[in-house]
Parts: C-alpha cells; structure tokens; sequence
C-alpha cells in the first residue's frame, strides 16, 4: 500500500473512531501537560498517563516504535551510552559539527553544543530516528556497536528488528524531526502545515544542524552591567537560587561547565521532564521560567 494513502486511511478511521476529540482546534496531538512527563510530548509512547482519553498512540505505530515505556527513548539503567557525558543514556548521538549562532554582539565565539545540548538535539537536529535507542526493552534488544555508531544521514535498521510482546515488527518506518516535510523519514510529514490537519505543527521543533537562528549555545556566561550574575554554584552549574536553597531546581535557569568554562546550553532554559507554572499546567515547550513579560528573557539579560 502506498504509504501516503495508508496513512490517510489511518487518520480517517482515527477520525471516525474518536468523533469529537478532532472537533474546533482540538489536535490528536495534544496531552494534559500535568503531573509528570507521561502527559506530555516527550512520552513517545503518545499515549496518556493521567487517564484522559488516548490520543494517537495508533496512528503513530507505523513511524515509531511503541516501547510501552515512557523513560526508555532517552534513558535506560543498564548498558547506558557511554559516547556522551548525560545520566544513564539511552539514545543514539551522531558525531556532528553544528554551524554556531555569530553576531557582532558575541563577546567570544561560541563552542560546540556540550552534553546538555546534545541530549536534546539528538532528537531535534532531524539526524535520527525518535525511536533509536541503544537498549531495547525485552530480552535482545541491545545492540550497541550498530545504535552507537550508526551510518552518517540514515536510520537505524536495528528498529526494524524490535518485536512486541514477539509479534510483528511495530513500524514499518521511523521517523525524525528533519526539516523536509517530503521525506520518507520526516515527522513533518505529517506535522506541518498543509499535510495532516489533525496533526500540530512541529516546524519550529525541527533545528537541523545549522543553528544561527536559534538563541546561540556554547556561549560562555558573560560579566558586565548588561548581565545579571547567578548566585548559586553547585558542581558544573551555575545557577539563578530563587529560593536560596543552594541547589539548581527544575524553574532556575542555568549555566553548564563542560570543559571550557560556564556556558548556555539547550538545558539552561528547557528542562525535558516539564516545570509547573502558576497554575497545574507545565510551562509551555519545557521552558523553566516563563515567557510572560519577557521574565525568561530577563532573568539573565537586563534591558
């Protein structure tokens, strides 16, 4: 079957299975957001943990392996990935060179992205599969020479390979946040604008390698009076102690020391895991503090 045409009629059972779920601006996407990272879009598995309807879990078991598990497409407690410097880890990082914000405004030039960086652009930079991982759940689904050292620009055939529960293969393909919507292998296949209607737009999630429009990483943490100074140091952070608890939590914005000193990374603004807001909800895309009234912006910039 060709794929176009099955995943059509995929969404069109989905739609008449779930009726109402894809009324007004409703999207199969969409979870809770609330209590734990299950609720959000970083559980792969794209199936709810605090009981609300089931989104899509189906209609995404052709393009990603349904592990069933939620911690597992990023980390594992044994056989972990050794190549990069983050707890217990569990995915695939491609050796890659990233081409660097450069303004005139940069004190210093900028170092490539560090542990902290890479953790996340190993699924937003488009280069691997969302599902590639090292250790699979299940007896023999460890394969580390083939998920560490992967061929440069492909997926991984060791997905191919997964079972669940013995049976058939759960995908027949597996996609990555690239930033071709025509790609066999693109998540913007289906989640960008005039693909499928039902799917929210992940455009803006797709950085690709060339990062010069993105807010710079690797740069170092500044001094002088157009900078606030964070108060707290605990091991390779630098932190923002809002609470005077000397240590960073998930809503204090931070620096990371990899090597060449304190530095922005991915992980100074966005914790994966999620950071309540005012409200139940967490903040909006992982951000640790808020955007409202530029405070994110403000915490480190004094403008």
């Amino acid at each position: 079957m060709n794929k176009n045409i099955g995943a059509a009629l995929i969404l069109a059972l989905g739609t008449f299975a779930l009726g109402p779920v894809l009324a007004g601006n409703d999207r199969l996407t969409e979870f809770s957001n609330q209590g734990t990272i299950g609720n959000t879009r970083h559980n792969l598995t794209q199936r709810p943990t605090d009981g609300s309807t089931a989104i899509n879990a189906g209609m995404m078991e052709a393009y990603r392996n349904d592990y069933q598990q939620v911690c597992v497409y990023c980390h594992t407690p044994h056989a972990a990935n050794t190549n990069i410097n983050a707890p217990l880890w569990n995915r695939t990082v491609r050796t890659t060179t990233y081409t660097l914000y450069t303004q005139q405004t940069l004190s210093q030039d900028a170092t490539q992205p560090g542990p902290n960086s890479l953790t996340c652009l190993s699924c937003h930079d488009g280069q691997t599969a969302v599902d590639s991982i090292v250790n699979m759940p299940g007896s023999g689904g460890y394969n580390g020479a083939l998920a560490l050292n992967p061929s440069a620009g492909t997926m991984e055939s060791l997905l191919d390979t997964w079972r669940l529960n013995g049976g058939d293969p759960a995908a027949v393909t597996h996609q990555g946040l690239n930033s071709d919507p025509n790609s066999e292998t693109s998540c913007l296949g289906c989640h960008s604008p005039g693909k499928t209607s039902a799917a929210t737009d992940f455009t803006v999630f797709a950085l690709g390698t060339d990062l010069t429009n993105d807010h710079p990483v690797g740069v170092k943490l500044p001094a002088g009076s157009d900078w606030n100074v964070p108060s707290g140091t605990f091991q390779n952070i630098r932190f923002f102690d809002k609470d005077g608890d000397n240590r960073p939590d998930k809503n204090e914005l931070r620096f990371y020391d990899s090597g060449d000193g304190f530095e922005v990374e991915c992980a100074s603004c966005h914790d994966p895991h999620g950071v309540p807001g005012t409200t139940s909800k967490f903040l909006p895309t992982f951000l640790r503090v808020t955007a409202d009234g530029s405070q994110i912006c403000l915490t480190c910039h004094v403008k």
